[in-house]
């Protein structure tokens, strides 16, 4: 019995660790850039376990250092409620559900941008009960601590949109020979037409598809209105 109640205590302990961490890190990064994050260090073990040479392109800019377009395309083509909800969108993801029960190819899913957000930042890719559990942990923190403007800011920092590609500077010197504050409008919705997989699809190559897809992108973006400051909300 001695032995069980160590047990049990030091699981209590680890819990209790854990938790306060987890707290302490959501607090962190509202604060401090986001330089790594879990899928980074996985992409390079597998590409060293292919035999491939690293490929590693990431560069922390500022919202204020972005385009103004692209934060309107990533919400137009990933999460047009993103201002709205508060982590979660239960419609997107009943529409998505359904859509998938139907078999029917879907413009968007049903993760928002700060459920990505958690996910990319904190966790590991993959499906399991425990990592989709941990994920709505961390969005509801993440909505609870941040403004949507630093949940969007580490979004397009930190999501994987390219072949060793991380981050919209990233993605704009590597694709398109410039800056993320340069990107035109047409850019933006481009580099969003490929989140669904951007190892898949490829900014600097487009595809017909990516292109009907970024003109459809393009149209909801006149619905969008520009991501306010965060002094603005």
């Amino acid at each position: 019995m001695n032995i069980v109640r160590k047990i049990f205590k030091f699981i209590r302990w680890t819990i209790a660790v854990l938790f306060v961490s987890s707290i302490l890190i959501v607090v962190a990064y509202r604060f401090i850039p986001v330089y790594t994050t879990p899928l980074m260090f996985i992409r390079c073990m597998e590409q060293v376990a292919k035999g491939e040479s690293l490929k590693w392109h990431h560069d922390w800019v500022p919202l204020s250092k972005m385009s103004i377009y692209m934060p309107v395309a990533v919400i137009a083509s990933e999460d047009q409620n993103f201002m709205s909800h508060h982590g979660f969108d239960f419609q997107a993801i009943q529409m998505a559900a359904k859509e998938n029960r139907s078999g029917k190819k879907r413009i968007r899913g049903g993760s928002t941008i700060s459920q990505q957000t958690a996910k990319n930042v904190f966790l590991w890719p993959g499906r399991s009960w425990l990592r989709k559990g941990l994920e709505t942990y961390f969005t509801f923190l993440i909505e609870m601590m941040w403004s949507k403007q630093r949940i969007m800011e580490v979004y397009l920092n930190s999501i994987e949109m390219g072949d060793g590609i991380y981050g919209v500077e990233a993605v704009a010197d590597q694709h398109f020979s410039t800056t993320a504050a340069d990107l035109t409008r047409a850019q933006c919705a481009l580099i969003a037409a490929t989140l669904p997989n951007p190892l898949r699809f490829n900014s600097a190559d487009p595809s017909h598809y990516m292109r009907k897809r970024q003109r459809w992108i393009q149209v909801q973006m006149k619905h969008i209105p520009v991501l306010p400051r965060e002094s603005e909300d």
